[in-house]
């Protein structure tokens, strides 16, 4: 257990990897906060809740990982806890997303309204920079290299 948890908390000191694992966490962060407190223009959660379960027709389970994803896995990475943990998790999220929904519009976003939905460019930025804090970790400055030094 105890290998699994320096494994899973070692990271590469470069501050590089710091900036991605904020970036992607800033980023994220307010999506998830319009899905489970409202904010940013957000329904809030119960909001969320039926559109993911009755329009979508998501399960209620996949629905509520969404959100806490969303929300909790932003923070973590801006704090640099567990970071490679929620970009494993965000990276199978995106994946989701990409086919489910965004893979019959192509490749551009919807920039100017003009196609039925949005394509996956955004989500492939998001999965890129997933992968690069999955391979690294979360770098210089984070929660997992206090953690990681203290093992």
């Amino acid at each position: 257990m105890k290998h699994l948890v320096k494994t899973l908390l070692t990271t590469n000191p470069n501050i590089g990897f710091s900036i991605a694992r904020l970036a992607l966490g800033l980023v994220i962060f307010p999506h998830g906060a319009q899905k489970l407190l409202g904010l940013f223009g957000g329904n809030g959660y119960s909001a969320t809740m039926d559109f993911f379960t009755t329009q979508m027709g998501l399960p209620s389970f996949v629905a509520f990982s969404i959100i806490m994803i969303e929300f909790f896995g932003s923070i973590s990475l801006i704090l640099g806890f567990l970071s490679r943990f929620w970009a494993l998790l965000l990276s199978g999220m995106f994946t989701g997303i990409i086919y489910t929904t965004q893979l019959e519009h192509g490749f551009f976003m919807n920039w100017f309204g003009n196609q039925a939905g949005e394509g996956y460019e955004y989500s492939l930025l998001v999965i890129g920079l997933a992968m690069t804090i999955l391979v690294n970790g979360s770098g210089k400055w984070s929660i997992d290299t206090i953690i990681a030094k203290n093992q």
